[in-house]
């Protein structure tokens, strides 16, 4: 039987850890030999044949078997309420197995002898059991009457009793388990034959229907453990591109053990090493994949039975193709403001890379096909066969360089502008370079007018290139939409809001855009913001028309009239009653109301004037008081 290597030992391991579940009986702990009996019930989609009779008292069955009976199948779901599954037989197409439906009393139910064994020598027997009642059918009363089987290994005179154990019970469950039991026996002198018996504990009824499936004998020997002077326990692999190796191997065994060296180049046949049967072995200049294993006996006459001997498991010196060293695909120079870029090589398939600082050291920067380095410099690249260490022969070097980049000692400004009130200049501040300005120009400097986001690339001889940004801040100024008088009051308005102040005579600001008890004439009016930009200035007449009169012959406010007329080029006032009647009318320079109409004076009350000057009519209305 081929022996597998550590690594693929270790894979299997892992699948075996998932897929089987062992029972608490006892397994040999060290090394195995080859099956000695081996019974997994044949395959086939039809049932049996029956086992001979001196193997059970039950009776065969072709099918569906009640309490007492059995059948071999590869069908397990014989009765309704059983699981139908497959039979534990790796990769066993249509694998029977030996289904049994517990007696109503306890009682055996196998019996085998089973011959070839050698004396003085430990085996291991093992068998799969599976509780074959489904819980999900809900025909027996909870999980059902468990399975409890016991085993028993005597001797051939079946007087002595060499090993014994119970599964104890084991429960019916809504998916089929398959689950190894075993026990650990040893033969005396002259002892080469054993029997097997099974025996149901429990009583049958509804539930205790089980299925057992391949039975195994194997010789149990000690562990032996394989290490080399190079790697200890792991497999050794050894580049072609060296030279032939020397290794010594050492096994690991137990006391008064006899050895025996063996080599394979495939894990498949090997052949007995003469003269190699100490613990330690030095191969030979070997230049190709080789395995070795040892084969152990507590007697020297087993040695190379395979039935009462034990082999290691193999211990695999490989040898693999040296790679070819990888190609560069260039040298990268790099302006040494701009992020680093970096480094490749092309790799042969099936190789990983290993950068290293120099052709010697021995420190791995960095894995892969590409680096990354942190400063300007010649890096090294090496192939390697994907997990090992069996490198090419050179190192590919490739090189980084940076270039020296133009330079912004501040490369963000902030400023500020009056928008439209004044001129700016920008300036790149470095010389003998070109600029390209976000704007379009391409001269050093450029001047604005409204604030924004300005930015000037500029570009050395060896091509590499930085960014001045310019964040400028447009200060608003206030944009006057309406002046208008209300009685005493000049009332400013602007289209746009913003933190403003105004001014009658540019010297002395307020917040407030109304000014109160401002005689008429012509006016000034100032308006900023208040960061120091240049005021807005526009010129607005206020008509200074009084809200009242009171034509009572005191000389104070006894007639209505238009303050200031002679300014303007032409003026013409007409008065209304509430009604809309026409009072009066006159040129406004020489216009003058005194409440009376007819020759009779009006009552006291609100009358509405239209006064036309040049092209600007005003309305409103004034308050007549006695």
């Amino acid at each position: 039987m081929a022996r597998i290597t550590k690594r693929v030992l270790i894979i299997l391991c892992c699948i075996i850890s998932f897929d089987a579940v062992y029972g608490q009986l006892s397994f040999c702990e060290g090394d195995l030999g080859d099956p000695i009996f081996t019974e997994d019930f044949g395959t086939g989609t039809t049932n049996g044949p029956p086992l001979d009779p001196s193997v059970t008292t039950y009776t065969y069955v072709e099918s569906g078997p009640e309490d007492g009976f059995y059948t071999i199948s590869s069908q397990l779901q014989q009765l309704g309420a059983f699981h139908a599954g497959l039979d534990n037989t790796p990769d066993d197409v249509n694998g029977r197995a030996f289904i049994v439906n517990a007696s109503f009393t306890a009682d055996q139910f196998y019996n085998r002898t089973i011959d070839g064994l050698c004396e003085n020598t430990s085996y291991e027997f093992s068998a799969f059991l599976q509780n074959l009642y489904d819980i999900d059918a809900g025909v027996c009363p909870n999980t059902g009457i468990p399975v409890n089987v016991r085993f028993q290994i005597w001797d051939s005179t079946d007087t002595m009793l060499l090993a014994s154990g119970d599964t104890g019970n084991i429960d019916g469950t809504s998916t089929p388990i398959w689950t190894q039991y075993g026990l650990v026996f040893e033969t005396g002198a002259g002892q080469t034959e054993v029997i097997l018996k099974m025996i149901n504990n429990g009583n049958g009824g509804c539930g205790n229907d089980l299925a057992i499936d391949d039975i195994v004998f194997r010789a149990c020997g000690d562990i032996t453990t394989i290490s080399s002077d190079i790697s200890g326990e792991e497999d050794v692999i050894v580049c072609n591109n060296q030279n032939a190796l020397d290794i010594t191997l050492t096994v690991t065994v137990a006391p008064n053990v006899f050895i025996q060296w063996q080599e394979s180049t495939d894990g498949e046949n090997w052949n007995d090493i003469s003269g190699a049967t100490s613990i330690t072995y030095v191969t030979p200049g070997i230049t190709t994949s080789t395995f070795y294993r040892v084969n152990t006996a507590t007697d020297t006459d087993n040695l190379g039975n395979v039935f009462c001997s034990f082999f290691s498991n193999a211990y695999r010196i490989e040898f693999v193709e040296g790679p070819d060293a990888p190609i560069s695909e260039g040298d990268s120079m790099s302006c040494d403001n701009e992020a680093i870029p970096a480094l490749t090589v092309v790799p042969s398939p099936d190789t990983e890379i290993r950068w290293y600082a120099s052709e010697s050291s021995t420190e791995v920067l960095a894995i892969g096909a590409s680096y990354t380095p942190e400063t300007a410099g010649t890096f090294y690249a090496q192939a390697f066969v994907t997990g090992t260490d069996c490198g090419s022969t050179l190192r590919t070097p490739v090189t980084l360089s940076f270039l020296e980049a133009p330079f912004f000692a501040n490369p963000i400004i902030g400023l500020e502008i009056c928008n439209e009130q004044e001129i700016k200049t920008l300036s790149a501040g470095i010389s003998n370079v070109e600029y390209v300005w976000s704007t379009g120009e391409t001269t050093p400097s450029i001047q604005i007018e409204t604030g924004g986001v300005y930015t000037v690339t500029v570009t050395n001889n060896l091509g590499c290139s930085a960014i001045k940004t310019f964040q400028v801040e447009g200060l608003v100024s206030p944009v006057i939409s309406n002046v208008f008088s209300d009685g005493e009051r000049i009332v400013i308005e602007t289209e746009n809001e913003g933190n403003f102040e105004y001014s009658l005579d540019g010297i002395f600001y307020r917040t407030t855009p109304v000014f109160r008890n401002v005689p008429g004439g012509l006016k000034v009016i100032f308006a900023r913001n208040d960061s120091g930009c240049p005021p807005i200035l526009t010129e607005f007449y206020h008509f200074n028309i009084p809200t009242f009169f009171t034509p009572n012959s005191d000389g104070v406010n006894d007639f209505f009239n238009l303050p200031d007329a002679s300014f303007f080029s032409s003026s013409f006032i007409r008065v209304f009653d509430r009604f809309g009647k026409l009072l009066t009318s006159g040129n406004g320079r020489s216009f003058q109301w005194n409440g009376v109409y007819n020759g009779e004076a009006l009552p006291p009350d609100d009358y509405w004037y239209e006064i036309t000057i040049d092209d600007r009519v005003v309305v409103g209305h004034i308050s007549l008081l006695r």
